[in-house]
Order: structure tokens, then sequence, then C-alpha cells
């Protein structure tokens, strides 16, 4: 169990690493632009080309093709309604001091919520494999790491430019990281012999539609107010690169 912790752990703070990378420097409107549109692909790659198609997998193992599909989209599109009410349950950028630095900050505490729920069942999922098969769970936890990495950059780099504060921005991503732990830890001990894999599977095909609205409503559109499309659309295509590596090792 020791063991299992710990490479869940891991992986969930090389989030925090992805974290210190983006403390680094404070970007400029343009980087900013760059960043959002690479929080953007990062997103959209992890739940289109990772989560969505291991649920429908799963699905189509035990369901006939139609039904499958229907309830792998009907739960995508329950989380794009969850996304919409997580946006609209946060206060307006006002609140976050207002202006352009508070719609960034306002689109950093939505990616970190969304990156908690996609990191709190892929918690779960590390330490059941550690436990089955060590060595599985190690290279396991490993690539769930070097996908991290991208994610704790899309979630500090925000936070850095909107509040001036290294310290801020990497504690935001360590706290989305920390998520990783705590599923495992929520998974083994508070639901034990209630995770199922059918609630893991239905799990990831939510998050994946909250992650697509965050991208797509939230990330997108304020990446393309603060600099050229240009840069915005660069930024996109690195965080698809960059998590499309981070698929591949995870395959």
């Amino acid at each position: 169990m020791l063991y299992a912790m710990a490479a869940t752990t891991l992986a969930g703070l090389a989030t925090a690493l992805g974290g210190v990378l983006g403390a680094l420097r404070r970007p400029g409107r343009q980087g900013m632009a760059f960043a959002m549109g690479f929080g953007a692909g990062v997103m959209l790659a992890v739940s289109l080309m990772d989560m969505l198609p291991g649920a429908l997998g799963r699905y189509l193992a035990a369901f006939a093709p139609l039904r499958a599909g229907a309830m792998a989209a009907s739960l995508v599109l329950l989380g794009l309604a969850a996304g919409w009410l997580l946006e609209r349950a946060l206060p307006e950028e006002a609140a976050f001091s207002g202006g352009e630095e508070g719609r960034v900050l306002r689109s950093a505490l939505v990616t970190a919520l969304a990156l908690v729920g996609h990191n709190l069942p892929e918690g779960a999922m590390t330490l059941f494999a550690s436990l089955d098969d060590p060595a599985v769970g190690l290279r396991l936890a490993v690539a769930i790491g070097l996908h991290n990495l991208p994610e704790g950059l899309a979630v500090a780099l925000p936070v850095l430019y909107a509040t001036k504060s290294r310290g801020r921005a990497f504690l935001a991503a360590l706290a989305s990281g920390l998520a990783e732990p705590a599923g495992a830890l929520l998974a083994f001990g508070v639901l034990s012999g209630r995770i199922t894999a059918s609630l893991v599977t239905g799990m990831a095909a939510l998050v994946c539609g909250v992650m697509c609205w965050v991208s797509v409503a939230e990330l997108l559109p304020t990446g393309l107010s603060l600099g050229r499309k240009e840069v915005t659309a660069a930024g996109f295509g690195a965080g698809l690169l960059a998590m499309t590596l981070g698929i591949a090792l995870l395959s």
C-alpha cells in the first residue's frame, strides 16, 4: 500500500513540477494568449484522445455499439452542462480584481477545478494498478507524471500573470496535482468496495465534457481577447503536441 501511494503521489507531484516551470517568469499579454491556447490544447487532447476513447472502448466491450455510444455521448453532454454550471457558479471577473487580470485568474480557477476532477479518478486508477502489479503501476505513474507536467504549466501561468505571485502560481498547480493521491485515498478508504470500473468509466466521460467546456468556452476566448489569434492558435497546437506525446507514453 505504501508503495502504491508513493507512486500515485509522485505522479501528482509532477503537476507541481510543471507549476515550478510555469512560475519562473511572468508572461506578457502575447505570452498569456499563448498559454491560454496551450491550456486549451492540453485539456482537449487529454479529453478527446484519452478519456473519451477509453470510456467508449470500455462501454463497447460491454454493450451493443448504439447503446455504448449513447451512454458515452450522454455523459459527455452532462459534463458540458456541469462545466457551464461551474462557470456560472463562480464570481464574475470583478471579484478577482476586475479587468483583464481578473478574467485570467477566473479562467485559471476554472481550469484548476476541471483538472482536479480529472486527477481524482486518475489517482484511483494508479493506486489500484500499483496494488495489482507494482511494475505496471510504476510505469503508469511515470507516464501520468509526464503528461501532468503541461497540466501544471496550464494552471500556474495564468495565476502568475494575474497575481504576480510565484508562490500562488506554484500552490495552485500543487493543489490540482494533489488531487491524484486524494483520489487514491478516497477510493481506497472512504469509497472502498464502492469504486467499480463502471463508475470510473462514467466519471472519465463526465469529466471529459467538463474539460471540453472549459477549453472552448473559457480558455480559448480569453486567449483570443489577450493577443493575436495566431499566437493563441500556436499555443493550442503546442498543447496538443505536448499531450499527444504524453498520451502515447501513457499507452
